[in-house]
């Protein structure tokens, strides 16, 4: 992934601190491809790496990984052809059942997604579903909130990595199951705001089967010399569409096997 950066050192941090502005004091900034056309996905990749590692130098603890844009609907609405990758932190996790304050977030969308739990770590390159599975402890069920950080929602693959993926808080709920228990392919979701179904799904909407998400963000992991370590909680990515959300609104997103996530959002 390192050869195919453009960008000096200098414009990785310069766009690390636009990204980490906008994130920590939620106001939308242009698409960074606006500003460096020749963007790549692997200078996308640096400025994450950058802004990683700024916040646990702040204190914030690294907890897992998460995969983005891992389904058709998600590609779709967000016009982009491969997934992505994030990092996930424990200062995003908010309790079951909680209050989540919109103030500090700038387009607040919902969706669900199968959580995994690893028991042992992870390394690429050539990592399979049947990797994933092995190091596996449990799945629980998760609702992810994404709050892309550009104007308009609009924004490209390489805009959306150097945002951590939109990553913004996370919600796990319901009961932890072990995956061999399960059929990972074919568990149903409903998503439900203020009473109303808003969103359903299949789990084998995230490519084919939840596994395969994980397996692929351990090997882009394996390109950066990372890899997933035991205890690491990862979000296999969105199984619906991504639904807008605001203060007032009540959400609830039913997973068949694993039980329910539920939260409300506040000012």
């Amino acid at each position: 992934m390192k050869a195919n950066l453009t960008l000096a050192r200098e414009d990785i941090v310069r766009l690390c601190e636009r990204v980490e502005g906008a994130q920590t004091r939620a106001y939308a900034i242009p698409k960074l491809t606006d500003e460096y056309p020749a963007m790549t996905i692997a200078d996308g990749y640096a400025v994450q790496s950058e802004l990683r590692r700024r916040f646990i130098a702040q204190g914030h603890r690294l907890v897992g990984w998460k995969a983005g844009l891992t389904s058709k609907a998600k590609m779709q609405q967000m016009g982009v052809d491969v997934p992505s990758i994030g990092f996930l932190t424990d200062r995003m996790a908010r309790p079951e059942n909680s209050a989540i304050s919109t103030c500090d977030l700038v387009h607040p969308r919902v969706e669900c997604e199968v959580a995994f739990v690893l028991k042992k770590e992870l390394r690429g390159p050539g990592c399979s579903r049947e990797d994933v599975l092995a190091a596996t402890d449990y799945v629980v069920p998760a609702v992810e909130i994404i709050d892309s950080r550009f104007s308009g929602f609009k924004f490209d693959l390489a805009s959306v990595v150097a945002d951590n993926g939109s990553s913004a808080r996370f919600v796990a709920g319901g009961r932890a199951r072990y995956a061999e228990e399960l059929d990972l392919r074919t568990l149903g979701v409903v998503l439900e705001k203020n009473g109303e179904m808003v969103a359903m799904g299949a789990s084998g909407a995230v490519l084919g089967h939840p596994t395969e998400a994980i397996a692929m963000l351990v090997n882009i992991l394996a390109e950066m010399d990372e890899h997933l370590p035991a205890g690491s909680f990862v979000m296999s990515g969105g199984i619906t569409e991504a639904v807008a959300v605001k203060p007032g609104d009540n959400v609830v997103a039913r997973f068949q096997e694993l039980g329910s996530v539920s939260m409300r959002f506040v000012e």
